[in-house]
C-alpha cells in the first residue's frame, strides 16, 4: 500500500501564556476512585488509548513489537490487532470521526487507519517526537515529552499553536499520553503516578489526580512499567486508566 507523506514546513504558532488571575487559582488536588477493575493484556505496552462506542482501541509501543488494536474492555480480549513495522515505535492515539490516528516516537510519522477496520490511509509527517494525541472536536493536541502541546490541524496535520504548561507558574516537563474531555486536557506525566487536568486556553494546570494506589496495585517492578493510558467514556462519564505492562484496565473516576 502507497502511504502518502505531507510534509509540513510552515508552523502557524502562538503561546499562550498571558498572565491572568486565573493563573494564581489554587491547584484542585484529586484522587482516583475505582469503579471496577477489568483485565489488560500485561504483553501491552500501552502508550495510548481511545474509547469509543463501547470498545477500546490501544495503541502499543516498542521496536519490533508495537501495535494498534481492538479490545473488548470487559474481558480484554484483543478484537483486532495491526501490527506495525519493526522500525515503528507506536505511540498516543486518537480518534477523529472515522479514523484513527496514531503518533510514532521517533519516526516523525502520524499513521491514519480506518476505524472499521484498521486499515492504514495515509500519514502525515512531523519534526520531532511523538508522545500523547487527542481530538478535542475541532483540533488535535499533541505531546512530544516536554513541557508544551501542539495545536494542529486534523486534516494535514499543520501545526496551529503551542501551548506551555505550567504548574504554579513553572514548566511541567515530560507530558505523555493525553485525553480531551470537556475543554480540558488531561495528561498523564511520564514516571508519575499523577495525572493533570489542564485549560486548553491558557495551559494553567487546575488540578492534580492522585493515582498512587493503582500503580500500587500494578505490582510492577520494572522501571518502564508506569502509569500510561488514559481515555474518556462521554456517555458514562468515566475514565480508562492503566499503564506498560499492567494487567489491569481500571474505570475510573475522581
Amino acid at each position: 500500500m502507497a502511504i502518502w507523506l505531507y510534509c509540513l514546513s510552515t508552523f502557524a504558532v502562538t503561546a499562550a501564556d498571558i498572565p491572568s488571575a486565573a493563573n494564581h487559582a489554587p491547584v484542585v488536588q484529586l484522587t482516583v476512585k475505582v469503579i471496577e477493575r477489568l483485565p489488560h493484556d500485561h504483553t501491552a505496552f500501552t502508550q495510548g488509548l481511545e474509547w469509543h462506542q463501547g470498545v477500546l482501541y490501544e495503541s502499543t509501543g516498542l521496536y519490533g513489537n508495537s501495535s494498534l488494536r481492538k479490545v473488548d474492555p470487559r474481558t480484554g480480549e484483543v478484537l483486532a490487532k495491526r501490527e506495525l513495522d519493526a522500525a515503528y515505535f507506536g505511540e498516543g492515539l486518537t480518534r477523529v470521526g472515522q479514523q484513527l490516528i496514531q503518533l510514532t516516537w521517533r519516526e516523525g510519522l502520524a499513521l491514519v487507519y480506518d476505524l472499521s477496520d484498521l486499515s492504514l490511509k495515509q500519514a502525515f509527517q512531523y519534526g520531532g517526537e511523538g508522545w500523547g494525541l487527542c481530538f478535542d472536536g475541532e483540533s488535535l493536541w499533541m505531546s512530544n515529552g516536554s513541557s508544551r502541546l501542539y495545536k494542529r490541524n486534523p486534516n494535514n496535520f499543520a501545526v496551529q499553536a503551542q501551548l506551555n504548561v505550567t504548574l504554579n507558574g513553572q514548566p511541567v516537563l515530560k507530558l505523555n499520553d493525553l485525553a480531551c474531555v470537556n475543554g480540558h486536557i488531561y495528561a498523564n506525566i511520564w514516571k508519575e503516578s499523577r495525572l493533570v487536568r489542564i485549560n486548553k486556553n491558557n495551559g494553567r494546570i487546575e488540578a492534580e489526580i492522585d493515582a498512587s494506589a493503582l500503580v500500587a496495585e500494578s505490582g510492577q517492578s520494572d522501571p518502564e512499567a508506569v502509569l500510561n493510558g488514559i481515555t474518556y467514556d462521554e456517555q458514562a462519564e468515566v475514565f480508562y486508566l492503566t499503564g506498560k505492562h499492567w494487567p489491569n484496565m481500571f474505570k475510573v473516576t475522581w
